[in-house]
């Protein structure tokens, strides 16, 4: 899939658990073991209430959803909460066209900044997007891990 084939949308209440799963499956793909995940269950859950509140969105293929990002916070400083794709799907250009789509709803609503706490992992995505690496920030699931946390200037957003 590439994607041109993906529609971008709102999230739909209806649809936390099958984005909630969608994150777990997705961080599980850089080879966490089950007991790290059950950690990380709740703050990987999507709630109904974050719907709206964090603005979900949803890349979906054949009525699927094969990734999703939530961007909170109120001018000027946002936040990114969630950034999940499909781990089959890694690598094909759905993260680039949700970050794409992230970027022009922060632009639209007056962010000048975004705060990312990101998975080691991923920190090579958010870098190639145009983030700085600030620092580390402890993790919300794992006691005494750390995560690297990064800044990105919507102005300077890269047209890619």
């Amino acid at each position: 899939m590439t994607p041109a084939h993906a529609t971008i949308r709102s999230a739909e209440p209806a649809e936390c658990a099958a984005l909630s799963d969608l994150a777990l499956r997705s961080k599980g793909s850089w080879g966490y073991d089950r007991d790290f995940l059950e950690a990380c269950r709740e703050e990987l859950t999507v709630d109904p209430g974050d719907v709206d509140r964090l603005r979900v969105t949803v890349a979906e293929d054949d009525g699927q959803p094969v990734g999703f990002y939530a961007l909170g916070g109120e001018p000027p400083e946002g936040e990114i909460w969630f950034f999940f794709v499909a781990p089959e799907l890694i690598g094909t250009g759905i993260g680039r066209a949700l970050w794409r789509h992230c970027v022009a709803t922060a632009t639209r609503i007056g962010l000048s900044r975004i705060r990312i706490e990101s998975d080691p992992n991923a920190l090579g995505f958010y870098l190639s997007r145009g983030a700085v690496h600030v620092g580390e920030t402890p993790s919300q699931s794992i006691p005494g891990r750390s995560n690297p946390l990064l800044s990105f200037e919507v102005e300077n957003a890269r047209r890619d």
